[in-house]
């Protein structure tokens, strides 16, 4: 952990970051927006995952949104991957180590609502671990017992509605359900969904929350709707699909997360 902590900071060169962004399938092409950048390969840093999804860059970018300086982390580890929710624990624990006090969180996922089409985003409120996967499992002491109530910070919640406004681009609200992946829900799922009060699906984005939360810091996150959701148009779904209709939602997240941070 040290040895990645002094490595970062000796490559930052000087910039503190005080947010950081965790960049979902289809959505890399948000580090465009950093000013200055510094880029390194997960490859560079011990113990950073190196995800097996196409869509994922795995790399880390720093630099500057407006004169905010910020870190990107352009790819994830997902638990389908490898069966192990807490497959980017290293990573957010690396964050807190450089000082890092907020984190955004953001996916692609696929829309519940009729009213939220694709190349929409959708902040989320709230979540339902319906995997039942907990990142947490096994570590020790009471500071596992992390409390979920305000998951998603109040202030940094209305921060992003703000910036929305600003930048005149719509955001939905809404509860996101996370499925354990990496098959596509069915559409019996789906209307399971709806009832239990899921706005959008996806396969990611609640174990780092989860995460962050235990390692103390400020977290709030979105979707970029790729998709309806399984049974709702009689389409069958695809990652293809994903990558192709994330950049859509993808350039109005990036000017909402720009002018939010900066």
């Amino acid at each position: 952990m040290k040895n990645v902590i002094d490595l970062l900071v000796d490559r930052l060169d000087g910039l503190v970051p005080r947010h950081a962004v965790v960049l979902g399938s289809g959505l890399g092409s948000l580090v465009d927006e950093v000013s200055s950048q510094i880029r390194i390969p997960y490859s560079e840093l011990a113990g950073f995952p190196l995800s097996g999804v196409t869509g994922h860059a795995a790399e880390l970018v720093a630099g500057y949104l407006g004169r905010e300086p910020v870190i990107m982390l352009s790819g994830r580890s997902h638990y389908y991957e490898r069966g192990d929710a807490k497959a980017m624990r290293f990573p957010i624990e690396v964050l807190m180590g450089l000082g890092v006090q907020s984190l955004v969180l953001t996916n692609s996922a696929g829309s519940v609502r009729e009213d939220m089409p694709p190349g929409s985003v959708m902040q989320i409120t709230d979540h339902i671990n319906y995997s039942g996967m907990n990142p947490l499992v096994g570590e020790e002491g009471d500071g596992r017992f992390v409390g979920m109530t305000n998951a998603y910070d109040g202030d940094m919640a209305l921060a992003m509605r703000n910036a929305a406004i600003r930048c005149g681009i719509p955001l939905f609200s809404g509860v996101y359900m996370w499925f354990s992946g990496p098959s596509f829900e069915t559409p019996a799922e789906i209307r399971m969904a709806r009832v239990l009060g899921a706005d959008a699906v996806g396969m990611s984005t609640v174990p780092e929350v989860i995460l962050a939360r235990y390692f103390g810091l400020k977290v709030a996150a979105a979707s970029v709707v790729t998709n309806y959701a399984a049974g709702m148009t009689g389409a069958e779904l695809s990652h293809e699909e994903t990558k192709d209709m994330a950049p859509v939602g993808g350039r109005r997240l990036a000017a909402i997360l720009k002018e939010m941070l900066a």
